[in-house]
């Protein structure tokens, strides 16, 4: 047994003594996504500090705790609070709770992020599905050695947000009335915000959104095999010819404005998804 193995085998072990729900999919609450929270039928919250091996969330807005119960009529889980590189963890640590998904039956992953729009048909409150994604964050979590009872060691990365849920996403989108974007994001490590000039690069790139999320759970859901399903909310433009310096209090008030059109948006995907793995 792995060492991965053996700390996902003590962590389960926790969690089944709170809960037997056998969640089929799990949703990483970052931003866009707390109002999902309130709308799900709860039969055990756990804080991620009674959890063995899960980091601390140091994020203020990020609750820590893991969910496990219904939302639209199918069981999931749900954790609210993610973490980030920039916070001092590493790729493995920031992914250990998609292992758990995955140990927990999981067969779909819907994640979600604040990001900066590169596109210039981009405004700051669009909504964005994500469509492929460029990691610039520096490292991978699947560097070390690979457990095959995990996931291949080499996983391919064609289609790393399933086609099947984009369009599914789109579907609802179009029947609720929600004005949604689709593109690729950027995942960089942070937390300093780019430069003007890697602004430009990165759009050059072809990256549509820029973000300090995602791309880190993403890898390891493909490689457990995961359908994923993601959205980035675009909280502020960064074009390099009209660049401002960041208002953070301006970025958490559109994201609190795009919040209740994801949930809603989300909440109709979960509804009509097949979750049969």
């Amino acid at each position: 047994m792995t060492e991965l193995r053996a700390k996902i085998d003590e962590a389960i072990k926790t969690i089944r003594k709170h809960s037997s729900i056998e969640p089929q999919a799990a949703i990483i609450l970052g931003t866009g996504l707390n109002g999902l929270a309130e709308q799900l039928e709860a039969d055990a919250r756990i804080s991620y500090d009674d959890i063995p091996h899960f980091p601390r969330t140091t994020v203020d807005a990020h609750a820590g705790e893991l969910v496990l119960g219904h939302l639209a009529g199918k069981p999931v889980v749900a954790l609210a609070g993610r973490f980030h590189y920039y916070e001092g963890y590493s790729f493995q640590e920031v992914t250990f709770p998609v292992r758990i998904a995955q140990a927990l039956g999981v067969s779909t992953l819907i994640v979600s992020n604040a990001a900066g729009g590169l596109n210039p048909e981009f405004r700051a409150g669009d909504l964005m599905l994500i469509t492929d994604h460029i990691n610039f964050m520096g490292d991978n979590p699947l560097i070390g050695p690979n457990d095959d009872s995990l996931g291949p060691r080499f996983p391919d990365m064609s289609e790393p947000y399933s086609w099947e849920l984009i369009e599914l996403a789109e579907a609802k989108a179009l029947e609720l009335g929600v004005k949604l974007r689709r593109g690729v994001y950027l995942g960089c490590p942070g937390p300093c915000l780019e430069t003007r000039a890697e602004y430009r690069f990165m759009r050059f790139l072809g990256a549509d959104t820029v973000g300090m999320s995602t791309v880190p759970e993403v890898i390891v859901a493909v490689h457990a095999g995961l359908k994923v399903l993601g959205f980035s909310a675009v909280t502020d433009e960064c074009f390099p010819e009209a660049l401002q310096p960041v208002d953070i209090d301006r970025i958490i008030a559109t994201a609190n404005s795009i919040e209740p059109i994801m949930s809603r948006l989300v909440y109709a995907c979960i509804e009509s998804m097949n979750l049969d793995r």
